[in-house]
């Protein structure tokens, strides 16, 4: 393929795609393959199948690179890899973004070891790139083999219908084959958790380019703060009505109506992603109490705990206020969930404990026991606590509670301590007096207090005792 063909190739066009106008500079064009195995100096690799450079999305600076599955399959090789590597070292050390957009059979065979190392050291920048930069990977046609787990180091991923991303391909596993359930399936890794977003190539890009507008270009940048682009004090008319779901009531907070919501196909009980108030990119998570035509009773799940507890820790890398819109009464009950349920809830309550950004937590309707303080409660570590005026708030149900403390009594007589124990105990008036919340705010208030409390937390500083890292 010749210089001309590779500027003309689906990964160069993907770039010039997601790029501003002209903004792109590529680095590394003449860089081959130097192998000479299994006759491979007679195959022709120009950029050794993979564009690499920089540019810019709504003017902000970052690095990318494209792999060409015209040049060799877009396999990783020697030299490919390092590209890639270089790449990162310059991201870092400048503060912008890495963007992954990923076309590959996998490892270069004709390079065996050298290509096996090649890949371990594309880990290995990702890692240490964590934390540091954002890394966002896109899968156009295939990613497959240990190529696959980068998409899993990355922060964000989206894949393109129709591509296919996988560890094992379907048919590989014991009795699985593409025609029972393809697992590589866009469908499949995004119901999976794998995936943050499917779309066309076009949807992908532009998901990608929003992504990077509310994002920080590096950890030193103390969060993103845009010019605010809707009415401070415009009320939130309908979240009173949206409260059961926490997707509605994100874009109805949000600045423009605008929610960009993360890992949309998995745990749809827990719902993450970002939202802008007053100009302010702000992370939210909450329960979702109804979806996919099903109740799940308001329960903190396994997969919802894990989710949220990966999302708060990507925020709190980044400087990014975290937001939690709480409306949980109990925890997953089954079987699967009681294998991991405490470790699950564990990494919750330690992220959101251990996160020094500023944290508000709002209880749209039912807190109930631990579950309650695994979703931001002031005792795990929010700055302020704001409930809507008929929220409840109980160490756990009052019936229930009349059942344990009443085991003897007749089925009258435990109505009626119920009833005493909600009087006594449950409600928002009782949780505010003891100083659980700060503040009861009318639905249509809530986003004009929560514009005011994220301004006066953005100068929020803490110190913790010296480690080198927890264990969570």
């Amino acid at each position: 393929m010749s210089m001309s063909n590779v500027a003309t190739s689906p990964a160069f066009r993907r770039i010039e795609s997601l790029l501003d106008e002209h903004s792109f500079v590529e680095l590394g064009a003449l860089v081959t393959s130097r192998s000479t195995d299994f006759n491979s100096q007679e195959q022709k690799a120009p950029s050794d199948g993979v564009v690499i450079g920089h540019g810019t999305v709504d003017g902000n600076l970052v690095f990318v690179y494209s792999q060409d599955a015209g040049v060799m399959g877009g396999s990783v090789g020697e030299m490919h890899a390092r590209k890639i590597c270089q790449l990162y070292e310059m991201a870092v050390k400048v503060g912008a973004p890495v963007i992954g957009l990923l076309d590959s059979t996998g490892i270069r065979l004709q390079e065996s070891i050298d290509a096996l190392d090649a890949v371990g050291r594309i880990y290995a920048s990702a890692v240490a790139a964590s934390g540091v930069i954002p890394q966002l990977t896109a899968v156009f046609g295939n990613c497959g083999g240990g190529l696959g787990i980068l998409t899993s180091i990355s922060d964000f991923t989206f894949i393109e219908e129709g591509a296919r991303l996988f560890i094992n391909s379907a048919n590989a596993i014991p009795g699985n084959s593409e025609e029972t359930l393809d697992t590589a399936s866009a469908a499949f890794q995004f119901e999976a958790g794998n995936a943050d977003g499917i779309g066309s190539e076009e949807e992908i890009l532009s998901q990608i380019r929003s992504m990077i507008s509310l994002v920080p270009g590096s950890n030193l940048q103390e969060g993103e703060v845009a010019e605010a682009s809707d009415d401070l004090n415009r009320a939130a008319e309908g979240l009173d009505v949206k409260r059961d779901d926490a997707r509605a009531a994100a874009a109805e907070l949000a600045d423009q109506h605008v929610f960009f919501e993360t890992r949309a196909g998995y745990a749809k009980e827990m719902t993450t992603g970002f939202i802008r108030l007053g100009g302010i990119t702000v992370g939210i998570f909450g329960n979702t109490q109804k979806c996919d035509d099903r109740d799940d009773g308001n329960q903190l799940t396994v997969n919802g705990a894990y989710k949220a507890a990966d999302f708060v820790r990507f925020c709190d890398a980044f400087d990014i206020p975290l937001l939690s819109l709480t409306n949980v009464a109990s925890y997953e009950a089954s079987l699967y969930a009681e294998k991991a349920l405490g470790q699950a809830a564990a990494r919750l309550i330690y992220a959101l404990a251990s996160a020094s950004v500023p944290k508000i937590n709002v209880i749209t309707k039912k807190a109930v026991g631990t579950a309650f303080l695994a979703m931001n409660a002031k005792s795990v570590g929010a700055d302020l606590t704001f409930a809507l005026p008929d929220a409840q708030i109980e160490i756990m149900d009052a019936s229930l509670a009349a059942q344990v403390m009443y085991a003897s009594a007749d089925q009258a007589e435990q109505a009626a301590q119920a009833r005493a124990f909600a009087e006594k105990q449950s409600g928002v008036i009782t949780a505010a007096g003891r100083g659980f919340v700060d503040r009861i705010v009318a639905p249509e208030d809530l986003r004009k207090y929560l514009i005011a409390g994220f301004e006066m937390l953005l100068g929020k500083r803490e110190d913790f005792a010296f480690k080198k890292h927890g264990t969570k």
